[in-house]
């Protein structure tokens, strides 16, 4: 694929670094999931402790790499202050098969009740963090999730964790004009081309946050976008992304190739998306894309198998 250095849909770091850890934003996830997941287990109190202590170990039965730790902290923090863990292996840490995660001391009782959701919450981030690496371990940097997510901004932090790109945080952080925006918009307008050429032409960039992204599902459409981008005469423009959705390898790598005849390709960011799946990551190679975005790395993933034993 074709070398992209900066891509916008780089935005995992607003939401964890290697320096600061989790931000806000997901500090904020992380408390709303937290708290679903405990009240669909019935817990709707924090615990106090107990005098009856004991120890755990929580340990990797397969190979991957960890993620969730933090969120496990703030759940501790808040809803179990008497527990104690220490961590061996953080976020982002490789781990093999046998390998202690971390020890775990407390209440009996509190341990046995907050167990489950404990490892829920590591096997689930760092099973989509895992698969994202073997992606990622062939398309370095190119790969990217959506917004069909199972736990919201919790899935696209274990994505980021695994090296892939996050896309959008949510709707309104980029604007993306998708199938059902452009039915719904310029009806006056025979065909999607005509729609995308309209807003094309309208739309002010100030208002799209953190990139403008068109999805079109015809060639037509594509070279009709890169064409009007290409001609927009604004300061400072941005890179048009043009998400190629359902076009497969060969028709993208024509698309590619006459934005190139063309001469509009440098004023573009090509996306495929759709019908992407691990096995045939290869065949996109020579297609002259950008970056591809999947659900594959976060839905119907299997969860990183982990345990937690009572000394």
């Amino acid at each position: 694929m074709a070398d992209s250095k900066s891509l916008p849909h780089d935005r995992g770091h607003l939401l964890w670094t290697a320096d600061e850890g989790p931000s806000r934003m997901l500090l904020s996830s992380m408390d709303r999931w937290i708290n679903t997941i405990l009240a669909d287990d019935g817990i709707e109190m924090p615990f106090m402790g107990g005098s009856n202590d004991v120890n755990a170990v929580i340990l990797a039965k397969g190979s991957g790499i960890i993620v969730g730790t933090s969120m496990v902290d703030h759940l501790i923090q808040i809803w179990a202050p008497s527990v104690q863990i220490t961590w061996f292996a953080k976020d982002g840490k490789k781990v093999s098969n046998g390998d202690e995660i971390a020890e775990i001391s407390g209440d009996r009782d509190t341990l046995l009740t907050i167990e489950r959701s404990i490892l829920n919450i590591l096997g689930q981030l760092s099973g989509i963090a895992t698969e994202t690496k073997r992606w990622t371990a062939l398309a370095k940097g190119q790969i990217a999730c959506t917004r069909k997510t199972i736990w919201g901004l919790l899935d696209k932090w274990a994505v980021h964790m695994g090296g892939g790109l996050s896309h959008r945080l949510n709707k309104n952080e980029a604007m993306m004009i998708k199938e059902n925006d452009l039915a719904s918009m310029y009806q006056e307008l025979g065909d999607n081309s005509s729609r995308i050429a309209h807003f094309l032409q309208e739309v002010d960039i100030n208002t799209c946050g953190a990139f403008l992204e068109i999805e079109t599902r015809e060639q037509k459409e594509a070279l009709t976008a890169a064409a009007i981008w290409n001609q927009k005469e604004i300061d400072d423009k941005p890179k048009l992304v043009i998400m190629l959705d359902n076009f497969g390898p060969e028709k993208s790598k024509d698309t590619a190739a006459q934005m190139v005849d063309m001469g509009v390709r440098d004023c573009v960011i090509l996306e495929a998306s759709g019908g992407i799946v691990f096995d045939s990551l290869k065949d996109w190679y020579e297609c002259g894309l950008d970056v591809l975005s999947t659900s594959s790395l976060n839905r119907g993933v299997s969860p990183l198998d982990i345990s937690m034993i009572f000394r």
